[in-house]
């Protein structure tokens, strides 16, 4: 059950509403976590505009879902693995084995989206004070600085909801259950 209401277009503050009403439309429901963000006005503009933003990035979406799903479950964030996964198998037409390594933060069968999860877990672990090494590995897979930093945006999106979901718990929709995640928080320790 949820620990901060879950807002819909009726019931969230004057300012959340057309955001609220945005995702509804854009989903043909209202995620849980947009009725949980709701609650703060400038969280959930924050959430859609920096969503949108990232959405530009260099990053291929496959690439942009990788470090979503591997932020989400270095935080232990099941509505975020849950509603990532489903972008990545529906939208990101990833392989079920790369997405349930991600899941796991485990070796992904592709080598550059491997490196794109390493380098996440690097950027989370350190808190962006990566080794030159991790870096270096990072751009021999072919990513450049501009992705490096695009990573460190998406750990930013990633963060905003799964503390978000991680402080409130909502409950996960109905539509994203085929995809729950319940595995607990992993280390991003060096390996």
């Amino acid at each position: 059950m949820a620990r901060l209401p879950i807002l819909t277009v009726e019931t969230a503050p004057e300012a959340s509403r057309e955001g609220v009403a945005k995702a509804e439309k854009a989903n043909g429901f209202i995620p849980n976590l947009i009725g949980l963000l709701a609650n703060a006005p400038v969280a959930l503009e924050t959430y859609q505009t920096v969503s949108g933003i990232n959405a530009r990035s260099g990053l291929s979406l496959a690439e942009r879902e990788a470090v979503q799903i591997t932020a989400a479950a270095t935080h232990g964030c099941g509505f975020c693995v849950a509603g990532h996964t489903a972008v990545a198998t529906k939208k990101a037409g990833l392989k079920e084995d790369v997405v349930n390594a991600l899941r796991a933060n485990a070796k992904v069968p592709d080598g550059r989206l491997n490196a794109v999860a390493d380098f996440t877990r690097a950027v989370i672990r350190s808190r962006g004070a990566v080794a030159d090494a991790e870096l270096a590995t990072f751009k021999a897979a072919g990513f450049n600085d501009a992705n490096a930093l695009e990573v460190v945006l998406g750990v930013s999106l990633a963060t905003l909801c799964n503390f978000a979901n991680n402080l409130g718990k909502p409950d996960l929709n109905p539509q994203l259950q085929p995809y729950a995640w319940n595995g607990a928080p992993t280390s991003v320790a060096a390996e």
